[in-house]
C-alpha cells in the first residue's frame, strides 16, 4: 500500500469504526452486542497499527512535498483540505498511539467485563484514537483543530463513563471546562495565523512572513490550548481528578492521546516558535513550574492512580521544556518513551486495582509474591519513569537534560535564563521522581499486607472499581490483561536503546547519547531520592515515607492548593457574573416582557369596561369621539 493511501486511512479507520460502533442498537447486557463492539474496537485499532507500521517503514520525506489533499470546504479565499503528511516523526508518534490504543481495547474487554455500557465505551475509545491520529497526520490547521476538539468531547465522555461513581461526572465536567478555557486561546491563535497567512494549509502557514507582534500573540494563544490539553501549569488541575475514569482510559489519555497532543502541536509548529523568543521563554517558565509542581505533588498521594497522574504532569513538563530550549527531537523522544512506560504503569495499576479492589496504597502491601507479572511490570515502568539506566526513560531524560544544559550557554531560541530554569527544575525532579517511584513500589509490593488478613479481604470494595468482586487472594490478571503488560514492558525497557540506531537517530534528528560526567549528577540525585525513600520505609517497615513531610502533606496532596486559587480567581467571579446575569434577565428582560403583557391586559380590561357603560353614556362617548375626530380632520384641512 502506498503512503498516499496509508496516510489518509490511518485516522479514518478508527474514526469510522468508532462512528459505526455508536450505531449499534441499544441493549444493556446484550452479549452479542458486546462481542460486536469488542470486535469493532480491536479490529479498528489493529488495522490502524498495521497502517502506522507501514508508514514507519517508509515515511514521507521532505523532498516528497506535502500532499495537497482533498478540498472539503471553501470559505471565501480559504480552502479547508483533508490532507495528511506523515513524515518520520508523525509515523513514530502514530505507531505509539496505535500500539497503546490496541492494548487498551484488548485490556478493556476483561477489565470492563460486566460493564453494561461497554459498547459505547469501545466506540468512544476508537473515536479518541482517530482524533489523535488526525492531529498527528493532518497538514491542515482546521483538520487538526477538528481532531483536537473531538478529543475533548471523547475525554469528557470517557472520564465520566462510570456513572455509579459520584465523582466521575464532576471530574468529566472539570476536565471539559478547564481544557475549554485553553481551547479558546488555541482557536484564537489558529485564527490569527490563518487570517494573516490567508491559508489553513500547514506548509503555507509555516512559510508565511508574520510581523513579530502578530506571531508572538498567536503562539502565546496556542500555548493556552497546549497548557489545557497537555495539563501544564496553570491549567493542569483537571488531570489528577480525571482518575475517576476507568483505568484503561487513564492509560490512553496519559500515554498516547490528549496530553501528548499539545506537545505534538508545538512540535509541528516549531519553525514558528523559533522565531519568537518570548513564546519560548513563556513555554520554558510554564514547563519548569509544571515539572516541580507535578513531581512534588506526587510525593504524598495515597491513591495509586493519582501518583501516576501527577507524574504525567511532571513528565509532560520535560517535553515542553525540551521544546523551549530548542530540542524538539528530545521532546519527541521523551514523548515516545513516556508513552511506553506510562501505558505500562497505568495498565499495571489496573491489574492491582482489579486484584485488591482499591486505589489506596495504604490498603495494599505484600503483593510481590502473589502478582509476579504485575510486580515486574511495575519495576520496569517505575524504573523507566525514574530514569534508571538502561531503561528507556534514562535515555530520553538524558537528552532533555543535555539539551537544557547546552541552552544555558545561550542559543538562538529561548533566553539563557529560561534554559537555566528548565535545567534546574528537570534536574531537581530526577531525585523527587525517584523518591515517589520508590515509595509507590515499596508501599504496594513489599512489607506486611495491609489488605488481606488470614480470612480474606479486610475492607469493603470502594472507589474506582466497585464493579469487581475482590478475590480471596490477590493474583495476576487474566490473559487479556496480562499480555498487554508483558508486551508493553519490552519498549518500556528497551526503546531508549533506539537512540543508538542510526536510522532512528537520523529520522528524529537526535543527538548522539552522552555518557560519562554529564550523567553523574542526575544519577547521584536519582540514587539519593530512591535511597532516602527506601531508608524511611525500612526504618519502620510498612510506614509511609511521606510522613516525613509533616504538616506540608495536605498542601502537597492538594497540588499546592491551586484548585482553590482557580476557584477564587475564576469560579467565584464566574458565579457572581452568572448571578448578575440572572438578576438582569429576571428584573429587566422578564419584567419588560411581563409588563407588556400586563399593560395589554389592563388596556383590554378598560375597553371591556367601556362596553359595559349604560346606553346614554355610551351614546355620549360616541358623539364625543365623533366630534373629536371631526375637529382633527378640520384642523388638518
Amino acid at each position: 500500500m502506498s503512503i498516499d493511501v496509508a496516510g489518509p486511512l490511518l485516522p479514518l479507520v478508527p474514526l469510522l469504526v468508532g462512528l459505526l460502533g455508536l450505531t449499534l442498537p441499544p441493549g444493556d447486557g446484550d452479549r452479542n452486542r458486546r462481542r460486536l463492539a469488542a470486535a469493532f474496537g480491536v479490529s479498528g485499532a489493529a488495522v490502524a497499527l498495521l497502517l502506522a507500521f507501514r508508514l514507519v517503514l517508509e515515511p514521507a520525506q521532505p523532498s516528497d512535498g506535502w500532499d495537497a489533499g482533498l478540498t472539503l470546504a471553501t470559505i471565501g479565499d480559504l480552502e479547508v483540505r483533508f490532507s495528511t503528511f506523515v513524515d518520520a516523526a508523525a509515523a513514530y508518534v502514530a505507531l505509539a498511539v496505535t500500539v497503546v490504543a490496541l492494548f487498551v481495547q484488548i485490556y478493556s474487554i476483561t477489565y470492563l467485563h460486566d460493564d453494561p455500557r461497554y459498547a459505547p465505551y469501545a466506540a468512544q475509545v476508537s473515536l479518541f484514537t482517530g482524533a489523535m491520529l488526525l492531529v498527528v497526520t493532518g497538514s491542515d490547521l482546521i483538520l487538526m483543530l477538528i481532531g483536537w476538539e473531538v478529543m475533548g468531547a471523547c475525554s469528557y465522555l470517557l472520564i465520566g463513563h462510570d456513572r455509579r461513581l459520584p465523582e466521575a461526572p464532576a471530574a468529566a465536567v472539570k476536565a471539559f471546562l478547564v481544557t475549554r478555557v485553553g481551547d479558546i486561546g488555541f482557536l484564537l491563535g489558529i485564527a490569527v495565523l490563518v487570517a494573516d497567512a490567508k491559508s489553513t494549509y500547514l506548509p503555507d502557514v509555516l512559510a508565511h512572513d508574520y510581523s513579530a507582534g502578530t506571531l508572538t500573540a498567536a503562539l502565546l494563544l496556542i500555548l493556552a490550548g497546549v497548557a489545557g490539553k497537555s495539563a501544564q501549569f496553570p491549567l493542569h488541575t483537571w488531570l489528577p481528578d480525571a482518575m475517576a475514569g476507568p483505568t484503561p482510559i487513564s492509560a490512553l489519555i496519559h500515554a498516547a492521546t490528549m496530553v501528548a497532543a499539545g506537545v505534538y502541536v508545538v512540535f509541528r509548529l516549531y519553525p514558528l516558535y523559533t522565531q519568537s523568543p518570548a513564546a519560548l521563554a513563556t513555554l520554558a517558565v510554564m514547563a519548569a513550574i509544571t515539572i516541580l509542581i507535578g513531581a512534588l505533588s506526587a510525593t504524598v498521594q495515597d491513591d495509586l492512580k493519582r501518583v501516576l497522574a501527577w507524574s504525567t504532569v511532571s513528565q509532560i513538563g520535560y517535553m515542553t521544556g525540551a521544546l523551549a530550549v530548542g530540542s524538539p527531537a528530545a521532546a519527541l523522544f521523551h514523548l515516545l518513551t513516556h508513552a511506553a512506560f506510562k501505558a505500562l504503569l497505568f495498565l499495571a495499576a489496573g491489574a492491582v486495582i482489579h486484584a485488591v479492589g482499591t486505589n489506596l496504597m495504604s490498603r495494599m502491601g505484600g503483593l510481590r509474591p502473589h502478582m509476579p507479572v504485575t510486580f515486574w511490570s511495575f519495576a520496569i515502568g517505575l524504573g523507566a519513569l525514574a530514569g534508571l539506566p538502561p531503561l528507556s526513560g534514562f535515555w530520553s531524560k538524558e537528552n532533555v537534560l543535555t539539551a537544557a544544559a547546552h541552552a544555558t550557554e545561550g542559543g538562538e531560541t529561548a533566553p539563557a535564563w529560561a534554559a537555566w530554569l528548565v535545567w534546574l527544575a528537570a534536574l531537581l525532579s530526577v531525585g523527587v521522581t525517584a523518591w515517589y517511584a520508590t515509595r509507590l513500589f515499596l508501599r504496594a509490593f513489599f512489607g506486611p499486607s495491609r489488605a488481606y488478613g488470614p480470612s480474606g479481604p479486610a475492607w469493603e470494595v470502594g472507589f474506582d472499581d466497585g464493579r469487581y468482586q475482590v478475590p480471596d487472594r490477590p493474583h495476576d490478571p487474566p490473559a487479556p490483561m496480562r499480555w498487554p503488560l508483558i508486551l508493553l514492558a519490552v519498549p518500556a525497557a528497551l526503546l531508549g536503546l533506539a537512540a543508538f540506531a542510526p536510522g532512528f537517530r537520523t529520522a528524529l534528528e537526535l543527538e548522539d547519547p552522552h555518557l560519562g560526567v554529564a550523567v553523574a549528577l542526575p544519577m547521584l540525585l536519582l540514587t539519593t531520592g530512591a535511597g532516602t525513600a527506601w531508608w524511611l520505609w525500612w526504618a519502620v517497615p510498612g510506614t509511609d515515607p511521606a510522613l516525613v513531610f509533616g504538616r506540608a502533606r495536605p498542601f502537597l496532596a492538594a497540588g499546592f492548593r491551586l484548585d482553590d486559587v482557580q476557584h477564587r480567581l475564576v469560579v467565584r467571579p464566574a458565579e457572581a457574573l452568572a448571578r448578575w446575569a440572572t438578576m438582569g434577565d429576571t428584573r429587566i428582560v422578564d419584567a419588560a416582557v411581563t409588563g407588556t403583557g400586563t399593560g395589554a391586559t389592563r388596556a383590554g380590561d378598560a375597553l371591556k369596561e367601556a362596553h359595559r357603560l349604560p346606553l346614554p353614556a355610551a351614546a355620549v362617548a360616541v358623539c364625543a369621539a365623533a366630534l373629536l375626530l371631526g375637529a382633527i380632520a378640520w384642523w388638518g384641512a
